[in-house]
């Protein structure tokens, strides 16, 4: 089987911009302090950048010193008049004011992968690896963009905790183990159980690699050893859900070679009856996709008592959109004390009308007769404290 299909990609002008405005960025930042060393980092410099509407753009700045080189990095950015937004993560980093999105990472300059103090030290390293898997295999960028564009149109590209999907370095991986894109959906379509690859040969087993992993890099239905450093596994963030949504869509694609397949399609609105649209306070990205998705599946699971949901999405971009299709149940149970507790037989029928005894314990029969707008306001202010604790600053609906 061949692929006969053209698979969209940013065209040479597109790519000559961003290279251009990475250009100026760095000699902004060369200029502002000439010890640094500046490397462009992620798919941009591994030449395996897919279509999007809007791009991301990695740029790492080298430290030698030991002291805290965020702090550090803020100083030269400011400096450099970049117009820098600093933002909390494992190690704090920088989002620059653009178009596209451009974010500036610091790292220690390291010799050996064993000496990084945080994963985003090991990105050298990561594109070295990948360039020089291309340079036996020239079809090998082709091959990556193809699988990174199905995987973005099928919703697992990221490995970000509110999608928990392919990174971009673990696709280049995948891709470059098995040779190709086909061969690498072949693989992810046909396998039954947990995949555990390791090209880098770092341990002699799958056994070795189970035993020596930290347990909670091996929860992913995908183990694949870095090669450039043995302790880590570049799926960690892959969760179940995303792998068996991803893999029904290798399967359907192996069934139907169509370009359908490579264009992400909006969220189909009209297959929900209740959207909502959810805002918080977080910070933008990560921190506040998670928060926003928790936040749903709480919501969800609550509302699962009133209402018979048949399907549910969720969608960030700043803000959240959730979509659900439910119907009202026609009614709920509630499940009271048990017969032998007098005193709290009669207060529970004190509290319900509809009481009825099974197996020595009584029950409650309540219709639900509200909608689900009534049901929204009764939620959110019941629950007062835990949209405070998530920082969620506005949920309403949009469509009903």
């Amino acid at each position: 089987m061949k692929l006969i299909m053209k698979i969209p990609k940013p065209d040479e002008k597109e790519i000559n911009k961003l290279k251009e405005e990475t250009d100026k960025i760095i000699l902004a930042i060369k200029k502002a302090d000439r010890n640094v060393e500046v490397f462009i980092g992620g798919s941009l410099a591994k030449k395996t950048i897919i279509k999007k509407d809007k791009y991301d753009i990695d740029i790492f700045v080298r430290f030698k010193e030991d002291k805290d080189i965020s702090e550090k990095l803020e100083r030269i950015l400011k400096k450099a008049k970049l117009g820098a937004e600093r933002i909390h993560g494992s190690r704090d980093y920088f989002k620059l004011k653009r178009k596209d999105v451009f974010e500036v990472i610091p790292v220690f300059k390291i010799k050996k992968p064993e000496e990084a103090r945080n994963v985003t030290d090991l990105s050298y390293f990561h594109v070295s690896y990948i360039l020089s898997k291309m340079k036996k295999n020239k079809k090998l960028s082709d091959e990556i963009i193809t699988a990174k564009t199905f995987c973005y149109a099928q919703r697992c590209y990221g490995a970000e905790s509110y999608i928990k999907g392919f990174s971009g370095y673990a696709l280049e991986l995948l891709v470059s183990y098995y040779g190709s894109f086909l061969a690498f959906i072949k693989a992810i379509a046909k396998a039954k159980n947990q995949i555990v690859l390791d090209p880098g040969k770092h341990y002699k087993s799958k056994e070795e690699i189970l035993l020596n992993l930290n347990e909670a890099k091996l929860q992913s239905p995908v183990v694949f050893v870095d090669p450039t450093f043995k302790e880590r596994n570049a799926l960690a963030a892959l969760s179940k859900e995303t792998f068996l949504k991803f893999q029904k869509a290798c399967r359907n694609y192996l069934k139907n070679q169509s370009i359908k397949f490579f264009k992400q399609e909006r969220i189909k609105e009209k297959k929900f009856n209740i959207i909502l649209e959810a805002e918080t306070d977080r910070q933008e990205g990560d921190i506040a996709g998670s928060k926003l998705l928790k936040f749903f599946n709480f919501l969800a699971r609550e509302a699962e008592n009133y209402f018979l949901i048949s399907r549910k999405d969720f969608e960030y971009n700043k803000k959240a959109k959730y979509y659900l299709k439910l119907r009202r149940r026609k009614e709920r149970i509630f499940e009271g004390p048990e017969t032998r507790k007098l005193q709290n037989i009669l207060a529970f029928k004190n509290k319900h009308k509809n009481v009825f005894i099974k197996k020595g314990r009584a029950y409650a029969r309540e219709k639900i007769q509200f909608d689900f707008p009534k049901y929204l306001s009764r939620f959110k202010k019941k629950n007062i404290k835990v949209m405070k604790d998530m920082g969620i600053t506005k949920l309403k609906i949009i469509k009903n």
